[in-house]
């Protein structure tokens, strides 16, 4: 029987496992999601017949737009039931690590730990209509706590990281692209097609190819789990400074959080009234 997940819709196709994100108003990642996706990955790991996960959202407007900043220390506990520790980062990187091949399908808005999530997993096509990507966290005087410093300077370049993390703007889909955020932006009629072929493809070749290769690639291109904590501390420590509490109350209060409001998130950012 289908497990049953407050946030999550799951649909299992021969040895892949598609995962919708559902948690409204705007899939903001708090306790409940984290919760979900915990349990999710513990299941489909020791499941033997499940080679492949895919995720995607139920919400055409939002993916994961970012953490829900009323309930940090929730979520981080959420995350510590898999981990070990209260740490989004460090579960974001055992998925990385994870026997799992993890695809993320992306239309709406994927910013700050959103965009964390999805470069956690180990490919992401996107929407070239509708997929956003963001990260945000300079905005409030915080370093990016869930990993996205480690992923986007090994993706990006140096350069081309700095801008995007100092920037706090959105990138569409054809520029995350070009800037190697993404490993393809596709129409959205065509996308999830190309997706579900591509997972059913992969799940039809030899599991133990599949370890082998992620065991290796990971050695050379996914950063130690220290690098990870280090930046999980720094987003802990940055996120209780008076100036980033100042900053996402004001935030907040200009409808950070909303469903509205955060459809152009850098306008709202750009004129904190702090």
């Amino acid at each position: 029987m289908t497990p049953h997940y407050d946030t999550l819709t799951v649909q299992q196709e021969g040895a892949v496992l598609f995962a919708g994100i559902n948690s409204p108003p705007m899939n903001l990642l708090g306790p409940e999601l984290v919760r979900d996706l915990v349990s999710l990955i513990q299941r489909a790991e020791v499941d033997g017949s499940i080679q492949v996960l895919v995720f995607k959202s139920e919400d055409p407007d939002y993916f994961i737009p970012h953490v829900d900043v009323t309930r940090i220390a929730s979520y981080r506990a959420e995350a510590a039931k898999l981990v070990g520790e209260p740490s989004i980062a460090l579960l974001f990187r055992h998925l990385s690590a994870s026997r799992l091949v993890t695809i993320a399908q992306i239309e709406g808005r994927v910013r700050g730990a959103g965009s964390e999530f999805v470069l956690a997993c180990d490919m992401r096509f996107a929407a070239r209509e509708s997929a956003i990507f963001g990260q945000f966290e300079p905005a409030f005087g915080q370093v990016p706590g869930g990993g996205a410093t480690q992923h986007l300077v090994r993706l990006m370049g140096r350069g081309r990281a700095l801008e995007v993390m100092l920037s706090a703007r959105d990138y569409d889909a054809e520029l995350a692209e070009r800037y190697g955020w993404i490993n393809r932006a596709l129409p959205a009629d065509e996308l999830d097609e190309f997706v579900r072929e591509l997972a059913h493809r992969i799940a039809g070749l030899p599991a133990s190819g599949q370890t082998a290769v992620k065991d290796r690639v990971n050695a050379i291109a996914l950063a130690p789990a220290d690098d990870f904590r280090r930046d999980s501390d720094l987003f802990g420590e940055s996120v209780r400074t008076p100036e980033a509490q100042a900053r996402i109350q004001a935030a907040l209060s200009s409808g950070f959080q909303t469903r509205e409001a955060e459809l152009d998130l850098p306008e709202l950012l750009g004129h904190l009234p702090v």
